[in-house]
């Protein structure tokens, strides 16, 4: 999978994609990131991306112009899929990025100040637009790093074993069941005695039971998208 980010901070990426599991993806050839400066793409000689909007108003906007020369610079033929990183998009949800992890390219644009001038969107610049939840945040790379971190757990061989990727929260819609490592008893509390007793179907259908247990407590809402099926939550 290659994935490029269109972004006026190139630099806030360069930590985050040489550290962890996503920067071992990167470099042994699993997962392309290539990070590009949108200010390349302004035509006057002060690289300027963003003026003042018509109306008037506090904020900059960033002009339709340098929006446009990056993103069809950079959509390649066949086209990358292009996603705008943006408040007012779709809320990110596991399914969706599951459906994103079967594109073989995709164009992240990293929106800044007021947003873009929308003739960038009546262009058809963008085939999706996302975002990380109902809260506001100064621009889209922290959105876009979030995208591309949970993206490449999703890429065969960034993770070791496939199966803490198939158990992980939202998948399926439920959350994760709790984990337990040593010390047994901690403060007077202890690991529970199914983890402990080697009966690996036990284990399983206590699992299944406290990830239904913890969905029902901390996020309902996902067993309205897939309601409890009859024996999940018995152990």
């Amino acid at each position: 999978m290659q994935i490029e980010i269109l972004t006026i901070f190139p630099e806030y990426f360069r930590s985050p994609l040489s550290e962890s599991l996503l920067g071992k993806g990167i470099a042994s050839g699993l997962l392309g990131v290539a990070v590009t400066d949108l200010r390349q793409f302004a035509a006057d000689k002060h690289h300027k991306v963003d003026d003042e909007p018509y109306g008037g108003g506090p904020g900059m906007v960033m002009m339709a112009p340098v929006v446009a020369a990056a993103v069809e610079a950079r959509r390649g033929s066949p086209p990358a899929w292009s996603v705008l990183l943006t408040p007012d998009g779709e809320r990110l949800a596991q399914g969706m990025l599951e459906d994103l992890s079967r594109k073989s390219r995709l164009l992240l644009f990293c929106g800044r100040y007021e947003g873009i001038d929308e003739r960038s969107r009546d262009l058809g610049l963008f085939d999706q637009e996302i975002s990380l939840g109902d809260f506001v945040l100064p621009g889209g790379e922290a959105a876009a790093l979030a995208i591309v971190e949970s993206l490449s757990r999703l890429v065969p061989g960034v993770v070791a074993r496939a199966e803490s990727v198939e158990r992980e929260s939202f998948v399926r819609e439920r959350l994760d069941y709790p984990h337990y490592t040593r010390p047994r008893e901690f403060r007077g509390l202890f690991v529970p005695e199914a983890l402990l007793s080697g009966d690996h179907a036990r284990i399983e259908r206590w699992r299944r039971a406290r990830a239904l247990e913890s969905t029902k407590k901390r996020r309902p809402d996902l067993l309205v998208q897939r309601p409890a099926e009859p024996g999940e939550g018995e152990e």
